[in-house]
């Protein structure tokens, strides 16, 4: 009887999968979503909501301005012009910014300790755009569920005995599957953000100097494949190798930022 459980329990979750296929925009990449996107924006006014109240938002009219403008210049061309965007800047010191499902972006002040110009603004903030449209968080949560729900039926099919090996299990999902699927969301955005600001009229190419920059902050950093983002070198090397579209997009648009 547990092993028929187990079996309909698979067929339901594949059948599930099969029904939840997206592609993501720009690099056409195959998803796999099990979040809707009402659920998924509602998570995201939650989450966005709870930060406001534990991170006091930025009183710098003129940062707060710029932020505002980059935004809802990337938003214009996106596709989805028509979520409800908001763009928000923080009083964190930490350089750093953050995307959240229903078109939520915050941006903390410490970022224009890494950005220099309006340009390198664009290419972190059309990250954090593309990171919206590519349904990247609900794409986490659906791998994640995944994994538990594979983990699970292991465990269940191996008995007690199963505990001793499902620590090492899970340990091997998070190296071998998460981490490495993060690190692939982030390049995707990095790409598909390359496109957004060109579109917008920025330069492209800050992107690459974006890096740099956070590269010349230093830190320590976790090994690569450790970590939930590509190394900036690795990150800078893929930019470079993903420019060329963007950039014939930019060099052709008549409404270039200054």
């Amino acid at each position: 009887m547990t092993l028929f459980r187990l079996w309909l329990a698979a067929a339901l979750l594949f059948s599930l999968v099969l029904a939840a296929c997206a592609t993501a925009p720009i690099t056409g990449r195959r998803q796999l979503v099990l979040v809707s996107d009402g659920q998924a924006a509602q998570m995201g006014i939650n989450a966005y909501q709870q930060i406001k109240t534990e991170t006091q938002v930025s009183r710098d009219r003129r940062m707060t301005r710029v932020v505002q403008r980059v935004g809802k210049r990337i938003a214009a061309v996106s596709g989805q012009p028509n979520l409800p965007w908001e763009f928000t800047l923080f009083r964190d010191l930490n350089p750093n910014a953050f995307a959240l499902p229903g078109g939520k972006v915050g941006v903390n002040e410490g970022l224009f300790k890494v950005v220099k110009d309006e340009h390198q603004l664009a290419a972190v903030m059309a990250h954090e755009v593309a990171h919206v449209l590519a349904r990247h968080s609900a794409e986490r949560v659906s791998q994640q569920v995944l994994v538990q729900a594979g983990l699970a039926g292991a465990q269940a099919m191996g008995g007690p005995e199963s505990q001793q090996w499902m620590g090492l299990a899970a340990q091997a999902a998070t190296l071998g599957i998460i981490l490495p699927y993060s690190r692939t969301q982030e390049s995707e955005a990095d790409e598909i953000g390359l496109t957004y600001m060109a579109r917008a009229g920025y330069d492209p190419r800050a992107a690459v100097e974006v890096w740099r920059n956070f590269n010349a902050i230093g830190g320590s950093r976790p090994p690569e494949f450790l970590s939930t983002h590509p190394a900036p070198a690795s990150r800078i090397q893929n930019i470079q190798a993903k420019l060329p579209g963007p950039l014939q997009i930019y060099l052709n648009n008549p409404n270039k930022v200054n």
